[in-house]
């Protein structure tokens, strides 16, 4: 509690929070503080308690804020829509000496899984820099039937394939030309919309024929605005390919969390430099999103 009240009250150091929270000795027990609160403490705490106690507390507040969203109306389709995409938060590698990335800089990156509809944060990884988007696609909780949005990095044909099998969805950017054949060329061209193709395929390269062994949608769309095309690949045949390209465009509300992140939160001053301390300042950024997107949600 006292590390997450130096979030919110965006207390730059231990020895800040201890100073802003000491005239207030006698109501600690109140605050949930405990009895005795000092900088060595909470920096022993910072170093060995375990991140999961602070996951597990978000993970009740994000259902808790998504709960008092209620339902959201007037949402082109029913499904649930997230988007899934990372930031690299970087670190002065010679204080974090842990999170060597490349060319002698450091830092960690955030793996967020945002939903759409409600524009919350649901889901959380904190990995070194160095990993790779793709590998954290595996530990996403894919819900059936639910949309997942990603861009080109994410292009993993044996990641995309645990979402073909957990019966949910996946929309994707195209990171460089595949090969596959056409079962079926639905021979669609709207100019009005951007659509110039939408084609049923499979893929025929070695390894992607492998790993990903049943039919793809391939729809092609032409962005009138910023004179560029994108080739999408999703397992969903219902949806329009219109509305393929638009899901693609939500895509965008992730980042604008992440660029918002960054303005407004103190993202960079942790509590303590070892790899558990900046795990748990993440997780506290997280709650303090949560707690305040649902205070305005009840009260406005």
């Amino acid at each position: 509690m006292v590390l997450l009240f130096g979030q919110l009250s965006n207390r730059e150091g231990l020895r800040d929070l201890i100073v802003s929270i000491t005239p207030f000795k006698s109501a600690f027990h109140h605050l949930g503080f405990g009895k005795n609160v000092s900088r060595s403490n909470l920096s022993k705490a910072n170093e060995i308690r375990e991140v999961k106690i602070f996951q597990e507390f978000a993970d009740k507040m994000v259902s808790i804020a998504r709960e008092t969203c209620g339902v959201v109306k007037d949402f082109f389709i029913s499904n649930n829509v997230y988007a899934f995409d990372s930031s690299t938060i970087s670190l002065c590698l010679s204080v974090y000496w842990w999170t060597k990335l490349h060319h002698g800089k450091g830092g960690v990156k955030l793996h967020e899984l945002y939903d759409v509809k409600t524009d919350i944060p649901t889901f959380s990884v904190i990995t070194d820099a160095s990993v790779h988007d793709s590998q954290v696609m595996e530990l996403i909780p894919y819900e059936k039937e639910s949309f997942y949005i990603f861009d080109r990095a994410y292009m993993a044909t044996e990641k995309l394939y645990i979402i073909e099998e957990a019966e949910a969805y996946f929309v994707v950017r195209e990171k460089h030309k595949m090969s596959f054949e056409v079962i079926e060329d639905k021979e669609y061209n709207n100019p009005s919309s951007g659509i110039m193709a939408d084609q049923i395929i499979r893929f025929k390269g070695h390894k992607t024929k492998k790993q990903y062994p049943k039919e793809l949608r391939r729809v092609v769309f032409y962005d009138y605005d910023g004179n560029r095309t994108f080739v999408f690949y999703t397992n969903n045949f219902d949806v329009t390919a219109e509305q393929v390209a638009l899901l693609y465009k939500y895509r965008w509300r992730v980042e604008l969390f992440f660029k918002w992140l960054k303005q407004h939160l103190r993202i960079k001053e942790f509590y303590g430099t070892s790899e558990n301390a900046v795990k748990y300042k993440s997780m506290q950024l997280l709650l303090h999103i949560v707690l305040s997107l649902s205070y305005k949600n009840v009260w406005g």
